[in-house]
């Protein structure tokens, strides 16, 4: 029993959709030479313990308010039942932490262990420590700190930071706007009773709307230039696009006849889950093979 309740502090889904990007961004790297896949075992496993300790450092921080927020008061440390002591908690993160850095510096490879080190010290420090309590914009500092594991995935490959790894930091990032501005305002009574200021609440439903469709569309035109600088096939910019149209489609004409903005944002963040699952599928599967059909 105890076991589960450790495993629940990693929070599992974040760590398995943070994989499966990296997973994404190191076959796309890989698809024009062999694929290591002793390097894709070690990245995989260092990442996901790295990635855990961060969230239990979260949960950690995030306690008090966890405990108000009706999504979310049901997580170990938020319990008034005190099951795991805080000392406990920041040992197993600390464990974490270390065993994940050790087998990433297995890898040899600098960008790997520099863009994991960033995307910790903004998700821990910057995010969860103050922005996130301080500022409307801490959704911001979130979305860079998640868009780094497809990017660690894809560095871990070429040993460089080149045009393909800045297009795929854009992509993510811009997804990680529409996603997470959305959960803001069908949650928005649970982020006001615990005093975050999210950029809903400070700006209101209009700007947000603004922002998320800003988001899709500099989604939209970074996944493009996967496929003109060559990274991806056009059968990849084809499915992409029809998806990333509909997504954009629901963001700005579907609003006009949904008079329930919290209805209108779970739909919005349903299909960002849906297009970065497809996004993430597709950059694995994106084969040389499937270029030379055209």
């Amino acid at each position: 029993m105890i076991i589960q309740y450790y495993f629940s502090l990693i929070k599992p889904g974040i760590v398995i959709g943070n994989i499966m990007s990296s997973i994404g961004g190191f076959l796309m790297a890989s698809q024009e030479q062999h694929i290591n896949y002793m390097i894709l075992i070690n990245m995989i496993i260092g990442l996901a313990l790295v990635i855990a300790s961060s969230c239990v450092l979260n949960n950690i921080i995030d306690r008090d308010i966890d405990a108000i927020m009706m999504r979310t008061n049901t997580r170990i440390l938020a319990q008034q039942k005190k099951i795991l002591s805080i000392k406990n908690s920041i040992f197993y993160a600390l464990i974490l932490n270390i065993s994940g850095f050790l087998l990433l510096y297995n890898i040899k490879n600098f960008y790997t262990i520099f863009l994991s080190a960033i995307g910790f010290i903004i998700y821990v420090v910057l995010y969860s420590l103050y922005m996130k309590r301080k500022s409307s914009y801490g959704m911001i500092a979130g979305s860079l700190s998640g868009a780094m594991p497809p990017v660690i995935g894809y560095c871990t490959v070429t040993n460089t930071f080149d045009c393909g790894a800045l297009i795929l930091l854009m992509i993510f990032s811009f997804w990680q706007i529409p996603h997470s501005y959305s959960i803001t305002i069908f949650r928005h009574i649970d982020y006001k009773n615990a005093l975050i200021p999210t950029f809903f609440i400070k700006k209101g439903m209009h700007i947000t709307r603004i922002h998320i469709l800003t988001g899709i569309l500099g989604f939209c035109l970074s996944t493009i230039l996967l496929t003109v600088k060559g990274y991806t096939s056009y059968i990849f910019l084809c499915i992409i696009s029809i998806f990333n149209l509909f997504w954009l489609y629901t963001g700005w004409y579907k609003y006009k006849y949904i008079n329930n903005d919290s209805v209108w944002a779970k739909k919005m963040f349903i299909l960002s889950i849906i297009i970065i699952i497809l996004l993430n599928l597709m950059l694995s599967l994106d084969v040389k093979i499937c270029r030379s059909i055209w």
